[in-house]
């Protein structure tokens, strides 16, 4: 692979990490200073030493691991740097399982978002389609039925990866929901640093699996994902300690962060029917998605107020 290929995903997955954890930063934030000093800083350093070589190193990898079983774990491990025509030809076979079941994921995770979650509105029919939430579950469900018919069509196994990224979707969104609802918990001043700092960890390993999942639309090459991914969990810490405040008069960064979930998704999707996607299309969505909402959160804060 050419350097500026390289340069372009690795900063395309800093930008992606970065934004699709910007929820993660503002609960962080909010409990942390509920908590004692030195209890910060154990969380804010330690918890850059796991979530960085734990959550977003050993899960792109385990990811490897699984779809290519037959390489073992050192050969999932090594395989990116691998020249062996019968690594190679493993990884080529099982990526689009692992790209359609990953696509799955990020685009419920799009329905998800627009149809239920509390949200500022960005684009039209965005307000529309959140007051008929109830319609979520349907179009899941009838986007994972077309799905799974059309890749049955092509080899079974893709198909079973499309059932199990819709399944690891209601799991991680159940394991979201809960972690979330513990933040009013442990804004309570009479619990333990300790099991704030559990909960904290346990959120921060939740929202970084969207991360992960989607740094599969930008390469297969796991040690690109472990820089980009590593970088932006660096860079959230960063946010969360000192710019919180200002990120948070940001107001649609997270639209552009699932509005590039949404495409990643369908880039992953597409890949895996076969589809060539050139490499530096996803960064160039993600830049340009989260680029239009920046420019609109930085033009409504420059509005004046009369």
């Amino acid at each position: 692979m050419d350097f500026f290929p390289i340069i372009l995903i690795i900063v395309g997955l800093v930008l992606f990490e970065t934004i699709s954890s910007i929820d993660n930063a503002i609960i962080n934030a909010d409990v942390l200073t509920t908590m004692q000093q030195k209890a910060r800083r154990w969380f804010l350093f330690w918890g850059i030493l796991s979530s960085v070589f734990l959550v977003r190193g050993l899960l792109p990898w385990f990811i490897v691991w699984i779809v290519n079983p037959s390489l073992g774990p050192i050969g999932s491990l090594t395989a990116s740097f691998s020249s062996d025509p019968k690594v190679i030809a493993a990884i080529e076979n099982s990526a689009p399982i692992l790209l359609i079941g990953g696509g799955t994921f990020l685009v419920f995770l799009f329905f998800h978002w627009l149809f239920v979650e509390p949200k500022r509105y960005g684009l039209v029919g965005e307000r529309f389609i959140h007051s008929h939430a109830v319609w979520f579950y349907a179009v899941v469900a009838i986007l994972l039925t077309a799905i799974v018919w059309f890749a049955l069509q092509k080899d079974p196994m893709v198909a079973f990866g499309a059932v199990v990224g819709s399944t690891v979707f209601f799991i991680v969104h159940g394991f979201k929901q809960n972690a979330e609802e513990q933040e009013t918990k442990l804004m309570d001043v009479g619990r333990s640093d300790i099991s704030k700092i559990f909960y904290l960890e346990v959120i921060d390993a939740t929202f970084s699996i969207d991360g992960v999942v989607g740094a599969f639309a930008f390469t297969l090459v796991v040690p690109l994902i472990l820089i980009g991914n590593g970088i932006g969990a660096i860079v959230v810490r960063q946010i969360t300690v000192g710019n919180i405040e200002r990120i948070k008069k940001y107001r649609y960064l997270k639209n552009g962060a699932m509005y590039s979930i949404l495409f990643l998704g369908a880039i992953m999707i597409l890949d895996s029917f076969g589809f060539h996607i050139p490499p530096w299309v996803a960064p160039a969505i993600t830049f340009a998605a989260v680029g239009y909402f920046f420019y609109k959160s930085r033009k409504e804060i420059n509005k004046p107020n009369f």
